[in-house]
């Protein structure tokens, strides 16, 4: 098989034109054998990334009891987790070896779903009706998580509502149902988890893009509340960090859930306000919160993360 020097000794011999004709083809079956030799190695190169991959998948899908998981023996409490984000959320933190307890107001048939499926992935996981606007229930829910797995380590406040309406629309009855699970229900339940959180623990609140810049019509109290989980989630970090808890707000743009569906009657201004032109998918989020869960994450905190596809580019 021919190499690259061969070619350059064809550009200084001198002969008859049949010479050059033998040349030419000679040059020719060259550059064939170095096309051949590319793609041989471009196949192969894509044979070891693919091997690879399903290397750290099977771990992935394995690793629920193994010490080397990066929350093995961990607690993990989702509030409303029972669909879309939050499910994610719950799902992904269960692949990483945690322990989960959703929460959810309604649809047990979903919550029940859920927790199937972490526990048929190896992982315990119970479901807990609790509305993230009733305090008491939100506190008992925290309460029977730590009863049932001896300990919290990280709490999730992804429970939340928006009711997209004009300012001028929106009723008094829509702020209060907003400002009750959006901020209040973060209040209550932070404070909860706190009694019993192992230091090192994790906060994360799941808040808004909104709540950082707003573009979008129609969210104006929503936004109002996701900005005040932004400054609680900066503010509170600095009162826990002295227990090595991290405190930190993702902010999820335009997602396609159940809430903000991509085909909805508020996608189009959202869609057009990103810079990537498309929705979110719910494991992108929860990707990054089990990021922020991890151990890796541990310097981290009082941050205001964004995955929003460049909305607030």
């Amino acid at each position: 098989m021919r190499n690259s020097s061969d070619i350059s000794s064809f550009l200084s011999v001198e002969g008859s034109e049949t010479d050059y004709l033998i040349q030419i083809r000679s040059l020719q079956e060259c550059i064939c054998d170095l096309l051949f030799r590319n793609q041989a190695l471009r196949m192969e190169l894509m044979e070891r990334q693919q091997r690879q991959l399903g290397a750290s998948t099977a771990l992935r899908q394995n690793n629920k009891g193994d010490p080397m998981s990066q929350l093995f023996n961990k607690v993990a409490i989702v509030t409303g987790g029972s669909r879309g984000i939050g499910a994610a959320i719950a799902k992904h933190l269960a692949a990483d070896g945690a322990s989960i307890a959703i929460t959810y107001t309604k649809g047990a048939e979903a919550a029940a779903s859920v927790v199937k499926e972490i526990e048929r992935a190896g992982t315990r996981a119970i479901a807990i009706q609790a509305d993230a606007a009733d305090a008491d229930a939100v506190t008992d829910a925290v309460e029977k998580a730590v009863a049932t797995f001896g300990r919290l380590d990280v709490l999730v406040n992804n429970a939340g509502t928006a009711i997209p309406k004009s300012f001028a629309e929106t009723t008094l009855e829509d702020m209060d149902r907003m400002i009750d699970i959006n901020v209040r229900g973060v209040f209550v339940a932070t404070q909860a988890a706190l009694k019993y959180m192992s230091d090192g623990g994790r906060i994360i609140n799941i808040g808004s893009s909104v709540g950082e810049r707003m573009m979008t019509p129609g969210l104006v109290a929503y936004s109002a509340t996701k900005g005040a989980v932004k400054m609680f989630t900066q503010g509170l970090s600095r009162e826990v960090g002295s227990r090595g808890i991290t405190v930190n707000n993702v902010q999820p743009g335009p997602i396609d859930t159940d809430l903000n569906p991509a085909a909805g009657d508020w996608a189009e201004p959202q869609l057009a306000a990103t810079a990537l032109k498309r929705y979110g998918h719910v494991d992108e989020v929860a990707a990054l919160v089990s990021f922020i869960a991890s151990p890796g994450a541990a310097y981290i905190t009082g941050a205001n993360l964004t995955v929003d596809g460049g909305t607030n580019a």
